[in-house]
Formats: C-alpha cells, structure tokens, sequence
C-alpha cells in the first residue's frame, strides 16, 4: 500500500542542513497528522472542531490506524480528567492509559526498528467522567497507510449504564472508580465484533426512557441525549444522523426508569412510540430491537416487557421488533453485570440479531 507523502520533509531536510553544520546526527523525521485525516478510522460519534480535532465522550468510540515507523504518539486531554482509553497494537494485549485535563502526548508504542504497525485507541469511558478530544497523531520515522476498511454492516446501541459497560473491570481491593468501565467488553461491542459490523454506543449511566434512576424528569433523558454529539447538552455538539446510518438500531433502556417503582403504563409506552417514529423517520432503512436489558427482574421486568410489546404494537411497523435478555445481576461487589456476564449477554443477543437481520 502506499503511504503519505510526509508534509514535514521540508523540515526534515532544514534539519539535516543543519546537522551538517554542526556535525550532530538529525534527529529522526517526525508527520503530524490531526485526528479527522481522511487517512485514521473512526467509529462512534464525534464533534470535528475547527482545528480538526475530535472531540467525544460516548464510550467505544475508536480511532484505528495503519502505519510503518517507530514511534506514534497522540495528543490527548479529557475535560474532566477521570477519562480513560485502551490502546491496542497489532491486535495485542490493551494497555490502559488515564487522560488527564492537560493535553499530554500519550504514547502508543515506542520500538526500536521500523516495521508496519496497526492502532486503535478505545475511549472506555462515559461521557459524564469528561469529554475527550484528540488533536493529533506524530508519527516518527514512517507513514501513514491508507485508513483501515470498517465492516460494512452499521449497529447503533441506545441504552443506559450496562450498555456503557460499567464495573466490568471492578477490582475487589478498590473503592469504585472509573477506570473499572471498559465499553470494548461491553455486550454491544462483543455483539457487533460477533456480527461484523460497526457499532456506535449511545448511552448514559443513570438515565432511562422518561426518568433517571432517582425519578427525576429534568434530566437528559434517551429522547435528549439520542440527539447528543459527544454527550454534552451543547448545540454546537448536536448529533447530524446522516453521518452514521445504522442497518440496526437496538434499544435497551428502561432500567433506570422502573427502579423507583413500576411508571404510568400510557406515559410509558407514549414516551417509547414517539422514540420509535423518531428512529424510524431519522434512518429510513434500519432494523430496531427492543430489549428489557438485563438487570430488571420479576414484576418489573414483566412490565417493562408488556410495555415494550404495546409500544411495538401501535407503531405497527415491520422494521421493529422484540428481543429478549435473560438475568445478569452482577454480584456482591456491583448490581452491574461482570465481564462474564457481559460476554454471555453477547452470545444471547448476537443469534437473535443474526436470525432478525439475516446476517
């Protein structure tokens, strides 16, 4: 494949000038590359900025680089600085690396000799512990490949703090904190990699269809956040729906919404109609699957699953149907399920979209 014709050879030859004066070696020729280049993949929603830096805060969004050199870094900082991300390099173990409010170089990988390298960086955190904005790659002794081809089937995932992945990586010596999110072993990304396809994971810990976890209505709830860029209530950050237009939409909210007690049935399912008309109208060609999610259980979750099959009913269109999600209480340390439990939510889910979507 052919690389990028660096920009910085001009650089590179005004340095060598120089060393040759001094008699130093040059140092090694370095490309900069802002994060919107045509040449980086990107999957999950983000805000270009002016200086074509990426802002976002939704979890799972993914940068995914091909490159030959020694040395890539990128320039990273988080608005509240509790953010985190996992870098991958060539599909090896992920190392977990917190950003900080200050924008920071964050290495990806540092060798010794040029070879080619493939890398992505997953944000693995929620958009409440900071928006993150990535300003630029710096590539040492190398170029860029062509951007790395995504699979073309197109999943969109709405939901509330399990679809975040909260409290996958929970360590039993610490006080909860944020790096224990971890959105790539979530179930919607296990399912979408199950499935081959792209995903986009919209959701938001504590927040339901109509009301958040402590029944309170003035916050974003699904309908508001759906709307959102990066996770922040900033029209300037509003989400245009025709950059990403999913083949399947799947909704796993109402939780939150049913931990306070059982909510008005006709408010309810009104509430949900008006999301699915919206979803229908704003991607005209996608597939929606409604789930419980799986947490709720006994009369709640029989509720919820009576209110999801009335709301199906009046829309009373063939793209919508009715998934099902089997129990994962987690455990004694979290009511959020386990990385286990994540990983058999997956294996449930994945065949019943296989079969829905023909897959």
């Amino acid at each position: 494949m052919k690389k990028l014709v660096a920009a910085s050879t001009l650089l590179a030859t005004t340095m060598l000038s120089l060393s040759a004066c001094t008699n130093a070696p040059p140092p090694p020729p370095t490309i900069h590359l802002v994060a919107s280049d045509s040449l980086i993949s990107r999957t999950g929603r983000a805000h270009t900025n002016d200086d074509q830096s990426q802002t976002f805060g939704f979890p799972g969004v993914t940068f995914i680089a091909e490159v030959e050199g020694t040395k890539l870094s990128a320039q990273m900082q988080s608005s509240g600085g509790n953010s985190w991300i996992d870098v991958i390099v060539d599909g090896g173990t992920p190392t977990t690396i917190k950003i900080t409010q200050q924008l920071t170089d964050v290495e990806l990988f540092n060798f010794p000799n040029v070879a080619k390298h493939r890398v992505e960086i997953v944000h693995r955190s929620e958009n409440w512990h900071g928006n993150v904005t990535l300003k630029e790659f710096s590539l040492t002794n190398g170029g860029f490949f062509a951007a790395p081809k995504l699979p073309k089937r197109k999943m969109l995932v709405l939901g509330d703090s399990v679809t975040c992945g909260e409290a996958i990586d929970r360590v039993a010596s610490e006080e909860k904190n944020t790096r224990w999110w971890n959105a790539r072993e979530s179930y919607g990304m296990l399912t979408a990699k199950a499935l081959n396809a792209q995903v986009d994971l919209v959701c938001w810990g504590g927040r339901g269809l109509i009301r958040s976890w402590n029944g309170k209505t003035d916050e974003a709830n699904l309908p508001d956040f759906y709307e959102f860029a990066v996770g922040d209530n900033n029209p300037a950050f509003k989400w245009d729906h025709n950059q990403y237009q999913p083949d399947l939409v799947v909704s796993a909210i109402g939780t939150n919404d049913f931990s306070s007690g059982i909510p008005d049935r006709e408010t309810y399912v009104t509430a949900y109609v008006k999301l699915l008309n919206k979803l229908l109208a704003n991607h005209p060609q996608t597939h929606i699957a409604i789930t419980e999610g799986a947490i709720l259980n006994g009369d709640k979750k029989a509720a919820l699953i009576d209110y999801i099959r009335e709301a199906i009913s009046r829309v009373n269109d063939s793209r919508v149907h009715q998934v099902t999600s089997n129990y994962y209480p987690g455990d004694a340390q979290d009511a959020h399920p386990t990385k286990e439990q994540h990983a058999a939510m997956a294996k449930d889910l994945a065949p019943q979209l296989k079969a829905l979507m023909d897959w």
